[in-house]
């Protein structure tokens, strides 16, 4: 290994083709975060680039330039939880929508801890190693960023989300409120006047929550980081953001934000034999049902899994549903139930002519990108955003589990089994694709800019560095009050002089 890296630097020094050593921190236990990222750090080792990556998920990825730094085993991942807005709307939201940050907030508190007693992680610290370029995945924490105080080199975040509240101040970033959904609301960019108000103040809510964090967080690496400094946040040179605006809602950003929704997709395979014949051999196509990797099926209250099973029993599509029990109670002969399915392959089939879903983004994405329409039931999270934004643009309906009959889940899949909905479900899909580079190559171009220019610091805006008070205009705006103010002032005393003027004159003539 170490001789190919020898030989891959020389090679490097001496062609035109520049191959940089990149390290990524990706500390997040969360599988799905993991499936965004990883392909972009295999793709660059494949592009000749030496990449070290330390996460809870390593692939087994076999290449000489590709190196795992496992923490593996540091936090429990998250895996197998159940169905949760099973709940009144007015609990839902408080729990699922004002304060699951707050969740957030204190797992990370845990999972950094976690991370930095390991082995990996300290040997990493001890090193002298060098690299030209970190990938970090923010998210809930910033804690490992704060190792860049020792490797000194340029930082490219990426959010396998839309941007969090708390990320927009540190490139500058106009987040309007009054038009920019926060992620944890079931709001698109047109609200009324009541979600206006509650969007603002849950964006800013959530946003002083992070800060007050991330003060913890701080205290959490100063325990393993001798030399560190808060101002390590700032020192960011671009943002890569799995969204796109023809789903996600058109939004400023600065040139150093860049959108590169959909990198996770590749070019989908071939489908195991059975689910192939499955597929082929239904007449008026197949509905395809899965919750993800979290979520399982079985999990479901009774009587809303006879929903299901009953709605589909009148459908003259088949059904793949991922369930993960051996057996299903009550299945119906349109149903075929199997404990893990090949998503992306299946949506890619143009025989399959809807897609259940729990609403999550890489689902959503795969979904949107192969025009498959949608009937979306968010959970937690983002789900609740991803869901408002493909009903917003066409791509699907909503339906909440609590509200789950025989009755609302048929009439919801034969809306979206309706040609015309299909037909602006497959225009949704034209407009996601059609982008002059695919997202993956967008983002590698966009790596190997930063790597190039060191941290292309010409890209950030002066706003990043301006105190709040100037770059709200505090000071401009009391200035031009005071002028206002002083002009007043004077011409309301010329005017009383004018007119004392005047009426002494009068009076002196009258007398």
């Amino acid at each position: 290994m170490k001789k190919f890296r020898v030989v891959c630097s020389v090679l490097c020094l001496i062609s035109t083709i520049h191959c940089y050593r990149i390290l990524g921190l990706f500390p997040y236990p969360g599988k799905s975060h993991s499936d965004v990222i990883l392909p972009l750090m295999r793709e660059l080792s494949r592009r000749g680039h030496e990449v070290d990556v330390l996460t809870h998920f390593p692939s087994g990825y076999v290449n000489p330039n590709y190196t795992d730094l496992s923490i593996r085993g540091s936090y429990p991942i998250f895996l197998n939880t159940e169905p949760t807005n099973n709940l009144d709307p007015f609990s839902s939201r408080i729990l699922f929508m004002y304060l699951d940050v707050i969740g957030m907030g204190l797992l990370a508190d845990n999972y950094c801890d976690a991370a930095f007693k390991t082995e990996t992680v300290k040997t990493l610290i001890s090193s002298n190693q060098t690299y030209d370029l970190i990938i970090h995945e923010p998210f809930s924490s910033d804690c490992f960023l704060a190792l860049n105080e020792k490797l000194k080199a340029p930082v490219i975040e990426i959010s396998t989300s839309v941007m969090l509240p708390w990320h927009y101040g540190r490139f500058g970033n106009p987040d309007n409120p009054s038009y920019i959904p926060t992620l944890f609301l079931d709001n698109s960019d047109q609200m009324t006047f009541l979600h206006r108000v509650e969007n603002t103040i849950v964006a800013y809510a959530h946003m002083f929550w992070f800060k007050k964090k991330q003060r913890d967080h701080d205290r959490i690496v100063g325990k393993y980081l001798k030399e560190h400094s808060p101002g390590y946040r700032s020192k960011v040179d671009l943002m890569l953001v799995n969204s796109h605006f023809s789903l996600n809602f058109a939004r400023p950003f600065v040139p150093n934000v860049v959108e590169v929704g959909g990198l996770h997709l590749g070019q989908p395979e071939k489908l195991p034999e059975n689910i192939e014949k499955f597929i082929n051999e239904s007449k008026h196509g197949v509905i395809y049902f899965s919750l993800g990797s979290m979520i399982k099926g079985h999990t479901f209250p009774q009587e809303k899994k006879d929903a299901f099973l009953k709605a589909f029993a009148r459908l003259p599509q088949r059904v793949l549903w991922k369930w993960e029990n051996e057996t299903m109670p009550g299945k119906p002969d349109n149903v075929m139930i199997q404990k893990w399915m090949p998503q992306f392959d299946i949506l890619s089939h143009p025989n399959v002519k809807a897609f259940i879903s729990h609403g999550g983004l890489l689902g959503t994405t795969e979904a949107v990108h192969c025009g498959v329409p949608m009937m979306v039931m968010p959970q937690y999270g983002d789900q609740y955003t991803n869901a408002k934004a493909v009903e917003a643009n066409g791509g699907g309906v909503i339906l909440y589990l609590k509200d789950a009959t025989e009755e609302k889940v048929y009439n919801n899949l034969k809306t979206i089994l309706d040609p015309e909905f299909r037909a602006k479900a497959k225009a949704l899909s034209e407009r996601f694709r059609d982008r002059p580079m695919s997202p993956m190559d967008t983002a590698i171009y966009w790596v190997e800019y930063v790597a190039r220019h060191k941290g292309a610091p010409h890209m950030k805006t002066a706003a990043v560095d301006m105190p709040l008070y100037q770059y709200l205009l505090l000071d401009v705006l009391a200035f031009l009050g005071l002028i206002l103010l002083v002009f007043s002032y004077i011409s309301y005393k010329i005017l009383s002089l004018v007119l004392r003027s005047v009426f002494s004159k009068k009076k002196v003539k009258q007398n």
